[in-house]
C-alpha cells in the first residue's frame, strides 16, 4: 500500500496553494480569534478530506478555483462542528492537542465554531457558489441527525444493523460523500456525475467509519485505545453482529455490561472477547470490504484517469490503514 504522501504527491502543488487560502479564509480582525485559528491551522490533520475534493474534481474535469472554495468550504464547516463536538463530549484533546475548549473553555469555543461556520457560508455566497455551498450544507444537516440518532439510540442500547448503518451513513460518509461531490461540481460536472461521486464518497466513508469501529476491538498496536466505544456506550457493527448471534440471556448480560459496567476495565475486555469470540471483527471486515467494492465499482463507471487510480489509492489507504 502507497504511503499518504505518495498517494498526494500528484496534487502537492494543489494541497499546498490551498493550504495558504484555507489560512487566509480564517483571518478576523479579532487578535483574540486570529490567534486560535492558527492554532487550529498548526494542527491540522492528514488533509484527506482536501485530498478527496481536489482528486474528485481532477477526474470530473479539472481543479479550478471553485474547487479550492469548494475544499475549503469543506475544512471550515467540518472544523466548526468539530469545535462543538469537543465542547458537547467535554473532551479536552484532540489528535494529541489540546481541544480548544481545553485553552479557551466552552464559551469561546462554541463562538469560535459558530464563527468558522459564517466564514464558510460567506466564502460560498461572496463567489457565488450555491451548488458547493448546498452540498456541504446538506452534509453538516445529515452529520447532527446522525449524531443525534445515536444519542437517541444509545440511551436504550436498541441499535440494530439498520440503525447502525443510517447512524454512520449521515455521522461520518455524508462528509466524504460531500467531499467528492463539491470535487465534482466544482469542475463542472453533469448531475448525474455529481450524484454518482457523491455515492462513491458514501460508500467510502462506511468503509472507512466500519473500519474506525474495529479498532476498538482490535489489537493493542493499532494507536487508538481498545474499548473507547464501549466505554461511550456506542453500539458498532462488531458488536451488533455478536449479539444478533448470542443466547438471550448472553445478550442481556452484555448489555448490561455496556450500560453499568463500561468504566470497568475487566468487563470492557470481557466484552472484547466476547465480540472476537463471536465472529463480530470477521463480519465487520467482510461488510467493510464489501463497501469499498462497491465504491471501486461506481468509480470504474469512470473514464481511466490518473486521478481515478489515485481515489483507488486513497481509499484503500483509509481502510486498511493501522490507525
Amino acid at each position: 500500500m502507497l504511503s499518504l504522501d505518495e498517494i498526494k504527491k500528484p496534487i502537492a502543488e494543489e494541497l499546498d496553494t490551498f493550504e495558504g487560502k484555507f489560512k487566509a479564509s480564517m483571518q478576523s480582525s479579532v487578535p483574540l480569534l486570529d490567534r486560535i485559528t492558527h492554532y487550529i491551522v498548526k494542527r491540522k490533520g492528514k488533509q484527506i478530506r482536501p485530498m478527496f475534493v481536489f482528486f474528485s474534481a481532477s477526474l470530473c474535469g479539472g481543479i479550478t478555483e471553485a474547487t479550492h472554495r469548494g475544499a475549503a468550504l469543506v475544512e471550515l464547516l467540518h472544523t466548526a462542528t468539530l469545535v462543538h463536538d469537543d465542547v458537547v463530549d467535554n473532551s479536552y484533546e484532540r489528535r494529541g492537542y489540546f481541544s480548544i475548549n481545553a485553552l479557551w473553555k466552552n464559551k469561546i469555543a462554541v463562538l469560535v465554531g459558530d464563527f468558522l461556520l459564517s466564514k464558510g457560508l460567506l466564502l460560498s455566497i461572496n463567489s457565488n457558489d450555491f451548488e458547493l455551498l448546498r452540498i456541504v450544507s446538506e452534509a453538516v444537516k445529515q452529520m447532527s441527525e446522525g449524531e443525534l440518532l445515536q444519542i437517541e439510540k444509545a440511551r436504550r442500547l436498541d441499535i440494530d444493523e439498520k440503525v447502525y448503518y443510517e447512524v454512520i451513513r449521515q455521522k461520518t460518509a455524508s462528509l466524504i460523500a460531500s467531499c467528492c461531490a463539491c470535487g465534482a461540481s466544482s469542475a463542472g460536472a453533469d448531475a448525474a456525475t455529481v450524484e454518482k461521486m457523491r455515492l462513491f464518497g458514501e460508500k467510502v466513508g462506511i468503509a472507512f467509519q466500519i473500519k474506525d469501529d474495529l479498532f476498538d476491538f482490535g489489537t493493542d498496536e493499532i494507536g487508538k485505545p481498545l474499548g473507547i466505544d464501549i466505554k461511550e456506550k456506542k453500539i458498532t457493527l462488531p458488536l451488533i453482529y455478536a449479539l444478533s448471534k448470542s443466547s438471550a440471556s448472553e445478550k442481556r448480560k452484555m448489555i448490561n455490561l455496556v450500560k453499568n459496567h463500561n468504566e470497568d476495565a475487566d468487563k470492557v475486555s470481557e466484552i472484547i472477547d466476547f465480540v472476537r469470540s463471536s465472529g463480530g471483527m470477521d463480519y465487520a471486515a467482510g461488510q467493510m470490504a464489501a463497501y469499498q467494492e462497491e465504491a471501486f465499482n461506481i468509480l470504474n463507471d469512470l473514464p481511466a484517469h490518473s486521478s481515478r487510480d489515485a481515489l483507488q489509492q486513497l481509499v484503500r489507504f483509509t481502510t486498511e490503514r493501522k490507525k
